[in-house]
C-alpha cells in the first residue's frame, strides 16, 4: 500500500476517525457508566454479569445512532481508493464527504447499514464493557487490591482482546453493507440488506469467513480499547484525588 499509494494511505480517512471517536466513543463510554450506576445495588455489592452484559448492550445501541455519520464516512473514504478511478467519489475530507452524501442521497443515507452497525457495536460493547469490569473485579479480588494496576492493565487487554472476537462478523456485515455501490448496469446493490449479506455469504463461504482477518482487526480494536480504559481510570483516579 505505501508503495503504490504513499505513506499517507495509511490514513485514508483519519478525519473521520476522530469525528467518530468523540461522537460514538464519548455516548458509548457515558452510557455505559450511566447504566451500570443505576443497576448498583443500594447496598453497595457488585453489579451482576448479566446486568454489566445489558448495560454494554444498551450503550453499545446508542452509540452506534450517534456515530454512524462518522463510520459511514470511514468506510466510503477508506475503500475509495479500492475502486477504479471512474467510479471513485475522491472525497476531500470529513466535511465533504458527509455533504456530498446529504447532497445526492438524502440525510438518511447517513445512517446507512445502521442497523448492522448497531448490531455490531451491542456485540463490541457487550464483549469489551462487561469484560472490563468483570474481570477487573476478578483480577483485584485475586491480588487483594481494589483499583489495582495489575486488574486495570489486565482488565483492558482482555477487554480488547473479547471485544474483538465478538464484534468481527457483525463488523464484516456492517463494512459490505457500508461500502457497497449499485451495479453500473443493472443498478442494484450487491445485497438487499444485512440479513442477506449475512446468509449469502454463510452459503457461499462458510462461518469462517466471518472472521477472516481476525488478527488485523484486534490489531485495530484491541490498543484502542487498552489504551481507552487505561486513560478512563487515571482520568477517574485524578478527579477522586482532587475531589471533581
Amino acid at each position: 500500500m505505501v508503495a503504490q499509494e504513499g505513506f499517507g494511505s495509511l490514513y485514508a480517512g483519519l478525519s473521520a476517525q476522530y469525528l467518530r471517536a468523540w461522537t460514538y466513543q464519548t455516548a458509548r463510554l457515558g452510557a455505559y457508566r450511566s447504566f451500570v450506576d443505576l443497576m448498583t445495588p443500594a447496598s453497595g455489592q457488585v453489579t451482576p454479569l448479566w446486568q454489566k452484559a445489558v448495560a454494554g448492550l444498551s450503550a453499545g445501541a446508542i452509540g452506534a445512532v450517534v456515530g454512524n455519520p462518522a463510520e459511514l464516512a470511514i468506510i466510503r473514504m477508506q475503500s475509495d481508493k479500492t475502486l477504479p478511478e471512474a467510479q471513485r467519489r475522491n472525497y476531500k475530507g470529513i466535511i465533504d464527504a458527509l455533504t456530498r452524501v446529504v447532497r445526492s442521497e438524502g440525510v438518511l443515507a447517513l445512517w446507512t447499514g445502521s442497523a448492522p452497525t448497531i448490531v455490531r457495536a451491542m456485540a463490541l460493547n457487550c464483549g469489551a464493557l462487561a469484560s472490563y469490569d468483570q474481570s477487573k473485579e476478578m483480577i483485584d479480588e485475586f491480588v487483594g487490591q481494589k483499583n489495582s494496576r495489575t486488574g486495570i492493565a489486565g482488565a483492558s487487554m482482555l477487554s480488547g482482546v473479547i471485544g474483538a472476537v465478538f464484534s468481527l462478523p457483525f463488523d464484516f456485515v456492517k463494512t459490505q453493507i457500508q461500502r457497497m455501490k449499485p451495479d453500473p448496469v443493472t443498478g442494484l446493490m450487491p445485497y438487499k440488506g444485512a440479513m442477506d449479506c449475512f446468509s449469502r455469504t454463510l452459503a457461499e463461504h462458510g462461518p469462517l469467513r466471518f472472521y477472516a482477518g481476525l488478527a488485523t482487526y484486534t490489531t485495530r480494536i484491541a490498543p484502542m480499547i487498552t489504551l481507552t480504559w487505561i486513560l478512563i481510570e487515571q482520568i477517574s483516579a485524578f478527579e477522586k484525588t482532587y475531589g471533581l
